[in-house]
């Protein structure tokens, strides 16, 4: 099993020309822990995490190192640090040197260098191009559903593809599900707002041709937080 198996697909991103504040509504409204900023070919360029809009002048937050301890800093260094917590725009606050993994990187590297690295999440790109990202839960899951069904076809991934359409086309609010496909077994993961978008996730997953089971595991989210993301 290797990345394009499990990665998430309808990954959110931003362009380098959102605002700070722009980016932390959407990790709130998303709840993710961060965002990839690409450009307008798809071009990864960094990533926008909450640790990197932790240390804001809005919030008072922001370092104030010792006046030695700046005399033993480089001032590149210093000038950086100053712009990643005052700057306004994903650009300027992303960090640019990112973990990533290619498409058929395997679940065990994918986890050493999440491990080593001691990252949540690690994005999966085409040459230089975002495709999906993987995090620890889309690791768990691939494990779970390889022990379900070892044997990985090379339909595997045209089939997750399909599903993936399937699911968006019944209009079960795909933006927040993961769909994980081991030897045509198809695994339904994340949370919607009602029992019938359930429902039509797991219909649609039924109706493509070569699934040959569906475990739909998907949750209902509690009407305080349907509430609170979707104003209802």
């Amino acid at each position: 099993m290797q990345a394009k198996d499990i990665m998430t697909t309808a990954v959110a991103t931003v362009p380098p020309e959102t605002t700070v504040q722009d980016v932390a509504k959407l990790l709130l409204e998303r709840r993710i822990s961060a965002v990839p900023v690409v450009d307008g070919d798809g071009k990864m360029l960094g990533i926008v995490s909450e640790g990197d809009l932790m240390r804001r002048p809005e919030t008072g937050t922001e370092r104030h190192p010792s006046w030695w301890l700046s005399l033993l800093d480089n001032s590149e260094e210093r000038a950086l640090e100053y712009v990643r917590s005052h700057g306004g725009t994903a650009g300027d606050v992303m960090t640019r040197d990112v973990r990533s993994v290619d498409e058929n990187a395997t679940l065990e590297e994918i986890a050493e260098k999440l491990e080593r690295h001691h990252i949540k999440r690690v994005p999966v790109l085409r040459g230089d191009r975002l495709v999906g990202i993987v995090s620890r839960a889309d690791l768990l899951r691939g494990l779970v559903a390889r022990q379900a069904a070892p044997a990985v076809t090379a339909s595997d991934d045209e089939v997750k593809k399909a599903v993936e359409a399937a699911i968006l086309e019944a209009g079960a609010g795909f933006a927040f599900l993961s769909v994980v496909v081991s030897g045509g077994v198809v695994h339904i993961w994340g949370s919607v707002g009602t029992e019938v978008e359930k429902r039509a996730a797991g219909m649609a997953a039924e109706g493509v041709p070569g699934v040959k089971s569906v475990r739909n595991e998907i949750g209902i989210l509690p009407p305080r937080i349907r509430a609170m993301m979707w104003g209802q």
